[in-house]
């Protein structure tokens, strides 16, 4: 039962994600087409059989029952319903086809203009309501890199302090790791080791293995310092207390807390712990649980790290907001070149609703509503600049139709504009039925 409600929750997070996404984008289709008197016949979210709308004046609003997208059917235009029946009489002053090139291309990259939009409004607000947290980088003595970890192979070593990326110095933390960083051509960081300064290369082979095994995380470099040690567990019995610091472990010095966590699970007999009490040094005996490999402490908090919370202003956030809507776009768009010349897998990389579904209840349980938002807007973002896409069917294939109708000053062909809208059908559907089957065999093992 609980995998159904899990189930049952993924889905309507995701869903939620989804109907937003899609309304905004045909919203802003249809908000362009009727400024210029152009007739919308129907208004959908979701693809066809119609399960659910009502009518008012020229324009059917409607709920489909495949939840996979949307639609805005506009009059005298070939579209993805290959209706050209309107074609075999003279245009109308209401139809899409009579109205100048400029209107349609406004009207046609409307939808994508709106999901930028979206996202900034969705950044603009979370950085206006919440502020945003950031770790200065001269609060970070280094970090902690376990052997077997990416950070190792790549070439890191423990006690490494990373004050930059691809050449350039780094305030906070959370530059070192922006999208718009991690996906260009020649990733690198500059590390402060042993009082030098080390250039370390992430080479391509790499790039894949940065998104499934995970990167840089600040939790390298918290300190072995403990937040609580709960009673009657082996921590709290051998003494320990809340604001300890372990510094050693059978004589090893221990400066971080992975360090700490990975000696506590490898050890089958008792450790001897050098534990700092404010100016003081004891030590203590402790046997990890045989089952669980824990002895009952808690790591230390993010302020721990010296984390500190940035507020801003209404027309500061407007800025931040432009920031992260960019940001994010510039990564987003590098990735899918990278994907492209093939430095990282498009099976890994390229996800589906399975994928997205399972994303987004991830960024929601670990964040919550922050997450939801976070999620949605950078969906928001992958969404527009796929619409954009030079491919038939979609808005972009719809734009280098009347880009080349306003060079040219003449309108290609009936049958070429199907069979490119044909073409572009299949190579969808070809497209979705991929994605599926790598979300099925990612997230199910098929």
């Amino acid at each position: 039962m609980d995998w159904f409600l899990n189930l049952l929750n993924t889905l309507l997070i995701f869903g939620g994600a989804l109907m937003i996404l899609v309304f905004v984008h045909e919203l802003g289709h249809f908000l362009a087409a009727k400024w210029f008197g152009m007739r919308v016949e129907r208004f959908s979210i979701g693809f066809p059989p119609r399960i659910w709308g009502f009518q008012k004046g020229d324009t059917d609003y409607c709920i489909g029952a495949t939840p996979l997208g949307g639609y805005v059917k506009i009059s005298g235009m070939i579209d993805e319903s290959m209706d050209t029946e309107h074609l075999e009489k003279e245009p109308e002053e209401w139809e899409y086809r009579s109205k100048p090139v400029w209107q349609r291309i406004i009207t046609i990259t409307a939808g994508v203009i709106f999901n930028m939009i979206l996202a900034f409004l969705i950044f603009f607000g979370m950085t206006y309501t919440n502020g945003k947290s950031v770790l200065p980088i001269q609060e970070t003595a280094g970090m902690y890199v376990p052997e077997s970890s990416i950070l190792n192979e790549i070439g890191f070593q423990t006690g490494d302090k990373i004050i930059g990326v691809n050449g350039q110095e780094v305030t906070y933390f959370n530059e070192l790791v922006s999208a718009s960083e991690l996906t260009v051509d020649d990733l690198n960081y500059t590390v402060i080791r042993d009082g030098q300064r080390i250039n370390v290369s992430v080479t391509p082979n790499y790039l894949d293995s940065l998104q499934t095994r995970g990167f840089l995380d600040v939790s390298y470099m918290f300190p072995s310092n403990i937040s609580s040690a709960p009673a009657g567990r082996p921590a709290a019995e051998a003494g320990i207390e809340a604001g300890d610091k372990i510094v050693s472990a059978n004589g090893d010095t221990v400066l971080y807390w992975v360090q700490l966590v990975e000696i506590i699970q490898n050890a089958d007999t008792a450790i001897t712990f050098g534990v700092q009490r404010e100016d003081s040094l004891f030590y203590t005996s402790i046997t990890p649980d045989s089952e669980t490999k824990t002895i009952g402490i808690a790591s230390p908090s993010l302020e721990t790290l010296g984390i500190e919370r940035i507020e801003y202003g209404f027309f500061e956030s407007i800025g931040e907001g432009y920031n992260q809507t960019m940001e994010q776009t510039v990564g987003i768009l590098q990735g899918f070149t990278r994907m492209i010349t093939g430095d990282i897998s498009v099976s890994q990389n390229l996800g589906g609703p399975i994928a997205i579904a399972s994303i987004t209840r991830e960024a929601t349980d670990s964040a919550g509503w922050i997450g939801f938002w976070n999620i949605t807007a950078l969906l928001s973002i992958t969404l527009a600049i796929l619409n954009i896409l030079p491919i038939p069917v979609l808005d972009g294939g719809h734009l280098v139709f009347l880009l080349y109708e306003g060079i040219t000053r003449r309108e290609p062909s009936e049958k070429v504009r199907m069979v490119a809208q044909q073409i572009g059908f299949f190579l969808m559907i070809g497209l979705f039925i991929f994605v599926m089957f790598n979300d099925a065999f990612r997230y199910f093992g098929l």
